[in-house]
């Protein structure tokens, strides 16, 4: 089922037929009382036309997801867990579609585009494992006097209503990490996507009613309107949320006694220490610091070498830079794309200019075009400089030398934010001097802070979230323990 209209938009003067997105809310499509325009950041013009969701529409889907919640907690483990691989199985038929539609809306590079998508049958398949794999626990009580001769169990359960917020960054992959996981642990979900890309969230959407998802299961929402009023209402148990670490602390305020999920922002760090293979760790580092045009929380964004290889380190790794082909996100042979706006890319290039009248210099790069910008390497930064201490969330990398490792990683933990570190050595005495000291969510040993795969626990700590995503346990933060004991 296509949940997509045709229309034509009204432009004085100008007639073209853009496609309509529309809500799914209690299994119907609906069309929005108003709409915006959706823009391809690369050609800056409008691609398709999004609905406003407005408060009306937002009390409809939250009683439609408040009504299916008995329905969805009672539906067999099994049934969900083949739901969700239907859903895999059409993600995939439709592979192609859904990453040009991303690559359109968003700047993306489309062979990075379709990664995603592929990669999101994974997101999906291994919900659909987990469903059948919620478990509790036996808690033994035979250790006191009072407990003896009783039995205790820990079951857990649905929490009911989840509401998710997805970013414009992996807005395919992302929703996926929401709403397979909320089906997996008999939830039913409102999500709010992403205004800047919600034509690629729609097909998601069509991809779980084609997959027979009962009405009310799944809503999903658009626009800049109703994300605060989806958060202050009582009615959804559990909120789930991805982006800035501005908004998320904005929601666990607004949560009360709720659980949350947070996954936020992130300045990239990684170490590349004296014994670290320099091409291999100069290739790793560039890469992930240009993928997505470094719109990722966990992008490369600050490099800390060993004084001792330094200057080869920064030769090599910008020689890598120099090599990505910046583009058209729809041609193959690109390598970075744009960033989802233009203002995105203009708060890029002043990041950098203030960097470099500060004393920063450019290596390669430092030059904007409308939505795009180059791939930049800087070396000479300072930690106060906002290239630095703040969420670039840009195609931009800093190479700073360091002496003493004790000294960068206390640094790294001092930090505000605290995602995920890479560092590249051989020695497992300084791997583990690592893991034991950086105070982070995750520790990559001999790759960069970039790497994840959809079964791991991912998230962070201080202001870079709270929880764990992954499907394994999303799906324990989608749930809720009961405890029941037996006096036999």
């Amino acid at each position: 089922m296509n949940n997509v209209a045709e229309q034509t938009a009204r432009s004085p003067g100008v007639r073209r037929e853009l496609p309509s997105i529309r809500m799914l809310i209690g299994g119907q499509w609906r069309s929005g009382s108003a709409e915006y325009e959706v823009l391809d950041p690369y050609r800056g013009e409008p691609i398709a036309r999004a609905p406003e969701s407005t408060l009306q529409d937002l009390d409809d889907a939250l009683s439609a997801a408040v009504a299916a919640k008995p329905e969805a907690a009672a539906m067999p483990a099994h049934e969900r867990a083949a739901l969700l691989r239907r859903v895999a199985q059409r993600l995939v038929a439709r592979a192609d579609e859904i990453a040009e539609t991303m690559a359109r809306e968003t700047g993306k590079a489309i062979k990075d585009a379709r990664a995603e998508v592929v990669r999101s049958q994974d997101t999906v398949t291994l919900s659909a494992e987990e469903a059948i794999r919620i478990e509790g626990e036996h808690v033994p009580l035979d250790g006191s006097p009072m407990g003896a001769g009783k039995i205790a169990m820990l079951l857990r359960f649905p929490v009911g209503v989840v509401a998710g917020i997805t970013p414009y960054n992996a807005p395919f992959n992302l929703a996926c990490h929401k709403l397979a996981p909320a089906l997996a642990a008999g939830n039913t979900i409102v999500l709010k996507a992403p205004p800047q890309s919600p034509w690629v969230v729609s097909k998601l959407a069509e991809l779980f009613v084609e997959a027979g998802t009962p009405p009310g299961f799944v809503n999903v929402l658009y626009g800049n309107t109703v994300g605060p009023a989806l958060v202050r209402d009582p009615r959804p148990d559990f909120i789930t949320f991805t982006g800035s670490s501005r908004v998320g602390a904005e929601i666990k305020a607004a949560s009360g006694l709720r659980r949350v999920a947070l996954e936020l922002g992130g300045n990239g760090s990684t170490i590349v220490c004296a014994d670290a293979d320099i091409a291999e760790a100069s290739a790793q580092c560039a890469r992930n610091a240009m993928r997505l045009a470094g719109q990722s929380c966990i992008s490369v964004q600050n490099v800390y070498v060993h004084a001792s290889i330094h200057d080869p380190f920064a030769a090599a790794l910008t020689a890598v830079v120099r090599k990505l082909r910046l583009g058209d996100p729809l041609d193959p042979e690109t390598d970075v794309g744009t960033l989802i706006d233009e203002k995105s890319a203009r708060r890029v290039e002043a990041w950098v200019a203030e960097a470099m009248q500060r004393g920063a210099h450019a290596l390669t790069g430092a030059k904007r075009h409308g939505a795009a910008y180059e791939p930049t390497v800087l070396v000479d930064v300072d930690p106060s400089m906002r290239v630095v201490c703040d969420e670039v969330f840009g195609p931009v990398v800093t190479v700073q030398r360091f002496t003493d490792l004790d000294d960068v990683l206390a640094r790294i933990s001092a930090e505000q934010y605290g995602l995920q570190c890479g560092i590249f050595t051989k020695s497992m005495e300084l791997a583990f001097k690592a893991v034991r000291k950086l105070r982070v969510g995750g520790v990559i040993v001999n790759g960069t802070s970039s790497w994840r795969t959809d079964q791991l626990p991912y998230g962070g700590v201080k202001a870079s979230g709270i929880g764990r995503e992954g499907p394994r346990y999303a799906i324990r933060e989608m749930t809720e323990e009961r405890l029941i004991v037996f006096n036999l």
